[in-house]
């Protein structure tokens, strides 16, 4: 799941970045708001997470605008203000969620697995495909009821194609999908994901369509 960071504080962007990828996330940080709508502008992102007090333009400027714009981009606010009529304000300014700094970041994660599940309008952290189980809020995944050990990039691959059972998904989505800016990106890494998931799960479970991408397999 590919994250938007938006903290101008460098000590706690570099250490919630580095939560944030142990957790399996995939995470983007710009530090003012004219950089986040560049990156919004760019590349789709599963959960925004935007700090209020940013340099020039304000968080909830940004917030305002966002909506302004009927861009439905799940955002959850992360602040230091506490306050109440900064909370209601940030929910009715369009936000989906608000977290007063300091946070448990199991706790903030639990939020980013909700707000993306809402968001594509699933409740459940269960996903399950003919003998395949996955679990996002524990990153436990079963074939045939058996565990099955997956990296975090294969982890990730599959996520995506089991959240779009009938969508056929393509290569350069699913790059998105998994690496971040400056992240160094193989030629054919994800084809060698896919590779070594049809050995866990089975050849038949993710299809190749020539020329086009990946989807999960039919009638399993």
């Amino acid at each position: 799941m590919r994250l938007l960071l938006v903290e101008d504080d460098r000590m706690f962007g570099e250490a919630l970045q580095q939560n944030l990828r142990l957790d399996g996330f995939t995470v983007d940080w710009v530090q003012t708001a004219e950089d986040a709508e560049v990156a919004l502008s760019t590349a789709e992102y599963a959960v925004m997470l935007l700090d209020l007090g940013l340099p020039a333009k304000s968080g909830f400027d940004l917030l305002s605008e966002i909506r302004a714009q009927n861009n439905p981009q799940p955002i959850i606010v992360i602040t230091a203000r506490d306050a109440r009529r900064d909370r209601i304000r940030g929910l009715d300014y369009g936000a989906d969620d608000y977290q007063v700094k300091p946070f448990d970041s199991d706790e903030l994660a639990a939020r980013i697995r909700a707000v993306a599940r809402r968001s594509v309008g699933r409740f459940s952290s269960l996903l399950a495909h003919g003998p395949v189980t996955m679990r996002h809020d524990t990153h436990e995944v079963t074939c045939h009821g058996k565990p099955v050990t997956l990296t975090a990039k294969e982890f990730a691959i599959l996520a995506a194609l089991m959240e779009k059972p009938g969508a056929i998904l393509s290569q350069a989505s699913l790059e998105d999908r998994l690496y971040g800016w400056g992240d160094e990106v193989a030629s054919n890494a994800v084809e060698v994901h896919i590779h070594n998931l049809r050995k866990k799960l089975g050849k038949e479970f993710i299809r190749t369509v020539r020329g086009i991408g990946y989807k999960i397999g039919d009638n399993l």
